[in-house]
Formats: structure tokens, C-alpha cells, sequence
């Protein structure tokens, strides 16, 4: 008999029993676990007004434009889980997991939303420190004598 590990639980595509669409988004150490559905256009972040949790305009502003882009601004409700990182790799986390919710809300929407670069996980991450260096790449000062 061979060990198996178990495997992570997987997100129904369609919605659960309260109506919800999930979608989880990350980016650097950030993550976001998004749920929509349709209704007044309330968004929350971690039990917060969006505009008072994102204070960035740049934030507010790339969140905005997944909205903008699928013209579903002031139709649905979006309630965030977030945590880990900083709040620009919070928005992006939020970003992307709009994205796949959206996507799971509505198949139809996802050649925009491949298009816009909506779908896409970001990975860049910070580079490790590495031992004998002062940095991920940075040395230490050289000294002839």
C-alpha cells in the first residue's frame, strides 16, 4: 500500500451555498482570499471600508480598474480576507484574486480579464540573503590591505 499526501481541497468553480464566488490572489507575501456576488457595489477588506483600508490612491486605483474594465462597478459585493506583506502587495494579491472570482462568476469574462494581465500571479519575490554577503547581491566592502 503506497502513502499518499493529502491534497489541498479544491474551490468548487461555481458559487457556494450563501451565493459567494471565492478567488485567492497573491503576491510577494501577500495573500487574499476574495468572495463576490452580486449586489450593491459594498466592498470590504479585512472587515473594513475599501477606501479606508487601502489609503494609496495607486491602490485604490488598480482595484478600481479590474471593475472598470469588466463593467461591473456597483453591482457586486466583494468582501476581502488579507494578510502578509505590505498594502501595495496586498492590492495586488486583492487583484488577482478579483480576477479568478471573477472569472469563476462569469466564464465569459475571461478573455478580458487574460487580456488585461488579470489572470497572471505576479512572482517576483525578495531574493534571499546569501551567507559571506551583506545582501542578496551586495559584498562585502573589499579591502586590499
Amino acid at each position: 500500500m503506497t502513502q499518499f499526501a493529502a491534497a489541498a481541497p479544491v474551490v468548487p468553480a461555481g458559487p457556494d451555498a450563501h451565493g459567494w464566488y471565492r478567488g485567492t490572489g497573491r503576491r510577494k507575501t501577500a495573500v487574499a482570499r476574495v468572495r463576490l456576488r452580486t449586489g450593491s457595489g459594498k466592498i470590504e477588506v479585512n472587515s473594513k471600508p475599501f477606501d479606508e483600508y487601502f489609503t494609496e490612491e495607486r491602490d485604490r486605483k488598480d482595484v478600481f480598474m479590474i471593475l472598470d474594465r469588466t463593467s461591473l462597478g456597483g453591482r457586486i459585493d466583494i468582501d476581502v480576507n488579507a494578510h502578509g506583506g505590505g498594502f501595495t502587495g496586498q492590492a495586488g494579491a486583492v487583484i488577482l484574486g478579483i480576477g479568478r472570482a471573477l472569472k469563476n462568476f462569469d466564464p465569459n469574462l475571461e478573455p478580458i480579464l487574460r487580456d488585461n494581465g488579470y489572470l497572471t500571479r505576479d512572482d517576483r519575490k525578495v531574493e534571499r540573503k546569501k551567507y559571506g554577503q551583506s545582501g542578496a547581491r551586495r559584498r562585502f566592502q573589499f579591502s586590499k590591505r
